[in-house]
């Protein structure tokens, strides 16, 4: 395979820096034990030389490879290294990996959200190693004065096999960067990889059990100041500040207000938290001032109103539920949701007449870069981001919220500073999971086929443009009639996007209701969608975004290694519930187990098939997997944030429920093997997982559970 670069990167010398060796070891991951310490501390003691954008060589032979996209512990930062590794053709033990800074001159797509970043970068990574081992493979032919194509690489090494001469790339690395760069490049075949599909270990490990200061709360620079805010409730405003008190206090150098926010800054975030407390602030109305029961009702209404918009139409839905032989019909609920990383928001600024420095952690470096240069009128080319390593985003760190506050703070202030968020605030100032309630129908014949599908979806604050649903995926194009259509309401509340977002309720939602369907049709839950697909695939109804041969592999390999349908022998007897979902251009389908202990059903565990593509690190790939499921199963049995009055109920962990380490069950995961080029992954194995442990509830119980949280469903 071939690729062509027409574009030659700047050439630049990087300055060296003193360090040492240090000694890695393996942390809690036993499939990648075998694999070496990659040698992060270790710097050369020479100058380096970048061959392009993504990697640099030392005269020592020390590989510097620049990880581009925010690391929020998808395991990026060692992923994409390993793929420019990979083609480089370079000892993964001389490797030390860096994170870049926010450059969309040399990098492109600098996001960690929507599980794109290695399909997005696949390519382009894999050409930026390539290329610098073409280079180098030229300079050590010219050195020796014989033809390219008798020189061969491998594990950092240039080898002439007839004449016996070898040199490191350390060696050669000066004289590669004065080559001109190669337009078309040879890209290694999938059997020749060596790296690309062996685990190893997260490049962060050592730095993160050894307390390095990696993350974004880790940030100090001498001199800043460190702030709180105090944010209105959602429907309220400002109406008086009285921080007489808060600014007596020691430590406090100020209190400043701003859109609605009163911010306390001092010389610690213990001095000024506890001067926040003295702060005494009155609201007033601004817009309405919502709660949860109001949102209830609204959601019920909303499935009934006439005006909805209309996603997807095939056939005649009409008439397809007027000569059905059966129709099912059912209702599903969700909660808003909090993102609740463990690291709670928090970001630096300074603001200086000559440019802003923004340090901290945050899923869209280039938004925050945007956004801050719009809110102080500059020029973008004046604001640098640095990135640190983030403590759990899913969504929320997409936002730039938390960056403007601190970029408009220092400029109030003219000083350096740190926002930083509690959990109180993250829980009650934050952007949500929207609550959304669905309506699904299915028109079946005598025969207990599917004729007619509908689906509506009712969402506050939705998000994409008021569309709560997904029309284009599974069922779609399967179905002879199909209608699915949404309806939003408006709210002061603020929501954006939550791990897979939509999808992560909407796939539970769907997925059970199939296997309602499957029930009424009498036929095999697992069986009744290959039928779909099947049908599909013969006869498609308009158009089909998905491969229907790939989710079909999911289904059949999630049921081999389940022992799906087997008769069931096992004590206690385990109940089992299926379900399969499509997105972020992957697939994954999902077995639960529960059994019944002291009356009540648990979730023993969950086998999980996916397919997205060609797996670059197994290890980080099963704990992605893993997960997204235990997130899937935590949020959909215990989480739920409410609301009265515009305030969330539920202001940290004590009130908010998670998952704990005593309920998590057991995991089995399973890649398809096809060769297809990498999709998504920090995302598709959530959306199934509240379906497949809704479904076999169901088959243990007897009961539908149609509401998250299901902790709050009787029998649960």
């Amino acid at each position: 395979m071939s690729t062509s670069q027409s574009r030659r990167n700047f050439l630049q010398v990087l300055a060296a820096t003193s360090g040492g060796l240090l000694l890695g070891f393996n942390w809690t991951d036993a499939s990648a034990a075998s694999q070496p310490a990659l040698l992060n501390n270790l710097s050369p003691t020479a100058p380096s030389v970048d061959l392009n954008s993504y990697l640099s060589i030392s005269p020592q032979g020390v590989v510097t490879i620049f990880s581009p996209n925010p690391e929020v512990g998808q395991g990026i930062k060692t992923a994409f290294p390993m793929i420019v590794a990979e083609e480089l053709d370079v000892d993964w033990t001389t490797v030390r990996v860096e994170q870049a800074p926010l450059d969309t001159k040399r990098f492109e797509r600098q996001v960690a959200g929507g599980s794109q970043s290695i399909r997005h970068s696949w390519e382009r990574l894999r050409k930026a190693g390539a290329t610098a081992r073409q280079m180098l493979t030229e300079a050590a032919a010219k050195r020796w004065n014989v033809p390219v194509t008798e020189c061969t690489t491998a594990s950092g090494v240039v080898s002439h096999a007839k004449s016996g001469q070898k040199l490191t790339y350390g060696e050669l690395a000066a004289d590669a960067a004065q080559l001109p760069v190669p337009t078309d490049v040879k890209l290694k075949d999938r059997s020749a990889f060596k790296l690309i599909g062996q685990s190893a270990k997260n490049v962060d490990n050592p730095g993160i059990i050894t307390g390095k200061p990696l993350f974004g709360l880790d940030f100090y620079r001498e001199g800043m100041s460190f702030a709180m805010l105090q944010r209105p409730p959602f429907g309220m405003k400002l109406k008086s500040v009285d921080a007489a008190a808060a600014k007596a206090m020691p430590g406090i150098t100020d209190v400043v207000t701003f859109k609605n926010n009163v911010a306390v800054v001092g010389k610690s975030t213990w001095q000024v938290r506890k001067a926040r407390e003295a702060v005494k602030i009155e609201y007033e109305k601004d817009t309405a001032l919502e709660s949860t029961a109001d949102h209830d009702r609204l959601l019920r209404e909303m499935l009934d109103r006439p005006d909805a918009t209309v996603r997807r139409k095939d056939g005649d839905v009409e008439a397809a539920f007027r000569t059905a032989a059966k129709v099912v019909r059912a209702e599903y609920q969700c909660p808003f949701l909090s993102h609740s990383p463990l690291e709670p928001m928090n970001f630096f600024a300074h603001v200086r007449p000559d440019g802003v420095e923004l340090v901290g952690p945050t899923q869209t470096p280039e938004r925050a870069r945007n956004e801050t240069a719009k809110l102080l009128g500059i020029e973008p080319e004046k604001v640098t981001v640095q990135m640190t390593r983030i403590g759990g985003g899913f969504g929320r760190r997409l936002q730039a919220d938390y960056v403007l506050e601190a970029a408009e703070l220092s400029n109030l202030i003219k000083a350096p500073v740190k926002v930083i968020w509690t959990r109180e605030d993250d829980m009650t100032g934050g952007s949500y999971r929207p609550a959304v309630r669905y309506r699904f129908e299915a028109a079946l014949d005598a025969k207990g086929n599917m004729i007619g599908y509908k689906l509506r979806g009712a969402g506050i604050n939705p998000g994409g443009n008021g569309n709560s649903t997904r029309e284009d995926n599974f069922p779609s194009g399967c179905v002879d009639n199909l209608l699915i259509d949404s309806v939003e309401h408006k709210s002061p509340i603020t929501t954006g996007p939550w791990r897979a977002p939509i999808t992560n309720f909407l796939a539970g939602a769907e997925q059970s209701f199939l296997d309602e369907v499957a029930v009424a049709a009498g036929k095999d839950p697992v069986a009744f969608r290959l039928e779909l697909l099947e049908r599909g695939k013969k006869s498609p109804v308009g158009a089909v975004k998905y491969d229907l041969d790939r989710m079909k592999a999911v289904i059949q390999l999630a049921a081999e290694k389940s022992g799906w349908g087997k008769k069931n022998t096992r004590k206690p007897a385990v109940s089992q519930g299926f379900s399969v979902y499509y997105s972020h251009n992957s697939y994954v389908a999902q077995v639960a187990e529960v059994v019944m202990k002291k009356g009540q059903p648990v979730v023993h565990k969950v086998y999980a098939a996916a397919d997205c593509g060609i797996v670059v690190n197994p290890s980080g790939a099963r704990q992605q997997v893993v997960g997204c499921i235990v997130d899937g199963m935590g949020h959909a049995m215990y989480a739920k944030l409410s609301f009265k009055d515009g305030l969330a109920q539920q202001k940290n962990f004590d009130t908010y429920r998670l998952i704990r380490m005593s309920e998590i069950p057991e995991v089995e995961v399973h890649f398809v093997d096809n060769g297809f080029d990498p999709t998504g992954l920090g995302e598709p194995a959530l959306p199934p997982t509240g379906g497949a442990i809704a479904n076999a509830m169901f088959k243990a119980t007897g009961r539908r559970l149609r509401n998250q949280p299901f902790v709050e469903e009787r029998g649960v």
